[in-house]
C-alpha cells in the first residue's frame, strides 16, 4: 500500500522537475510564478436520455465517480424547456472538479491509457483552446477508461473534459500540455 503522506503523482513531479525549467527557458518568464500550471480538471457528463429516466443520471453519475476517483454532483436543469420536455429543478447530468493529486492522477491516465484506447485515434485536436489557456475534449465514449466494466455498461455514454490552466495565452497552454506528452495531431 503507498504511503500517502509521501507519495507524489508522476505527473506533478515531472512538472516541478522538468517542465517548469523548460517553459521557463522557452517563454522566457522573469518569475517562477509566470510560469503556466494546471489549475483543474473538469469532467462532465450530459445525459439526454435523462428526460425519460431519472435513473440513467445515477448510472452516469456512478460512472463517473469511479473514473474521477471522487464523488460527482449530479446537474440539474436551471429552467424548463417545453420543446425538450424539461422541467426545472430535473436532473440532466453530472461533473467532477478535480485539483492537486487526483488532478494529475486523472490526467496521467487520461493522456497514457484511456486516449490510446480510443478507436481511429489519430490525436488531439490541437485548436480546442478557448483563448485564455484552457483546453476542451470530448470523448464519445466512457468504457476507455479502465475502470468502467464493459459488461456492467448499459449504455455509452459521451464526456467533456475541460483542463484549465493558469496560461494566459493558447500557445503556452499548448506548450504545457505538450510538456505532458498529450497527443497533439496539429
Amino acid at each position: 500500500m503507498l504511503d500517502q503522506a509521501t507519495y507524489t503523482p508522476r505527473l506533478k513531479a515531472l512538472y516541478t522537475s522538468s517542465i517548469k525549467a523548460a517553459l521557463k527557458e522557452e517563454f522566457g518568464y522573469k518569475n517562477d510564478m509566470q510560469i503556466p500550471r494546471l489549475d483543474k480538471i473538469v469532467l462532465n457528463m450530459g445525459v439526454g436520455e435523462a428526460v425519460k429516466d431519472t435513473k440513467k443520471v445515477k448510472q452516469a453519475a456512478e460512472e463517473l465517480s469511479l473514473i474521477a476517483g471522487q464523488k460527482a454532483v449530479i446537474t440539474h436543469a436551471k429552467k424548463s424547456i417545453a420543446g425538450f420536455r424539461v422541467r426545472e429543478e430535473m436532473p440532466l447530468g453530472c461533473k467532477v472538479t478535480l485539483r492537486g493529486d487526483r488532478m494529475y492522477e486523472f490526467l496521467d491516465r487520461l493522456i497514457n491509457i484511456a486516449l490510446p484506447r480510443v478507436r481511429d485515434f489519430r490525436g488531439v485536436k490541437g485548436t480546442s483552446f478557448d483563448g485564455r489557456g484552457n483546453y476542451a475534449m470530448g470523448l464519445k465514449e466512457q468504457i476507455v477508461f479502465p475502470e468502467i466494466d464493459f459488461d456492467k455498461v448499459d449504455e455509452v455514454l459521451g464526456m467533456d473534459i475541460i483542463i484549465c490552466t493558469t496560461a494566459t495565452k493558447d500557445a503556452e497552454a499548448k506548450a504545457l500540455l505538450k510538456q505532458f506528452n498529450m497527443p497533439f495531431n496539429s
